[in-house]
């Protein structure tokens, strides 16, 4: 179910479900610490459960913004990358166009997953994200890629994706969850959704589940939830 492929000198890694439900594709971004969901047989599982290829790019510590990070590319962005070469890959091979492309992430991903899709909502307007960390420029100063990215914790502020929220072109489907003991990305995952709620866009949401905090367990759980969303909508195309 899983293959290695290589599109435009950047790793990626496919799943191919053995039934395929017909209603789209999945880009999933990586956490910040670049685990392999083909290495974690729930998510296996659950990809074969919804009938849908996932497309894996290997996206390093970039975040997958729309800003060089060294690790990823010296000339070419992650967001570009995706919205360039991945998404024509998946047009040429998968047959498959958006908006019929979903976006999903964990952790680092999800808020990757969450800033792409504010930003390019025409093109990626199904997004679910898991444990999204929406405030990454706390990150900033602990000798991460992220420091050679931005001059300063502003300037990476500047780039979350609460501040790129469009109340003209928004994702028409959007989910995220964050469990409540999350110390760290919790407080932005409930500015998020407090911004969201006051400019009317409408999104589903669970800031309640609680699974012990920023872990695998909560992960599995949540993505079967968000899977089952982006199932749900990407059928409304």
């Amino acid at each position: 179910m899983w293959s290695t492929l290589e599109i435009s000198g950047k790793e990626v890694e496919l799943f191919t479900p053995s039934q395929n439900s017909g209603t789209g594709a999945i880009i999933y971004l990586h956490a910040h610490g670049e685990e392999r969901l083909s290495e974690k047989e729930d998510f296996t599982q659950l990809f074969e459960k919804y009938g849908l290829p996932v497309i894996c790019p290997r996206g390093k510590r970039s975040w997958w913004l729309d800003v060089i990070c060294q690790e990823f590319d010296s000339h070419v962005t992650p967001a570009e990358f995706i919205k360039t070469d991945l998404v024509n890959w998946i047009k040429e091979q998968l047959k498959i166009e958006p908006p019929k492309i979903a976006l999903f992430g964990i952790s680092m991903g999800g808020q990757g997953a969450l800033n792409l899709s504010y930003r390019n909502a025409r093109m990626f307007p199904v997004v679910a994200a898991v444990s999204p960390a929406i405030d990454f420029h706390i990150a900033y100063g602990k000798k991460l890629p992220l420091d050679d990215m931005f001059q300063n914790a502003e300037a990476a502020r500047q780039q979350t994706a609460t501040l790129h929220i469009h109340p003209l072109n928004w994702p028409k489907y959007q989910f995220f969850a964050c469990d409540p003991q999350d110390p760290t990305w919790f407080d932005g995952c409930e500015r998020l959704s407090s911004k969201l709620s006051s400019s009317g866009l409408f999104c589903e949401q669970d800031l309640e589940t609680s699974l012990g905090g920023h872990n695998w367990v909560y992960f599995t759980a949540m993505s079967d939830k968000a899977l089952q969303f982006i199932s749900h909508s990407l059928a409304q195309f």
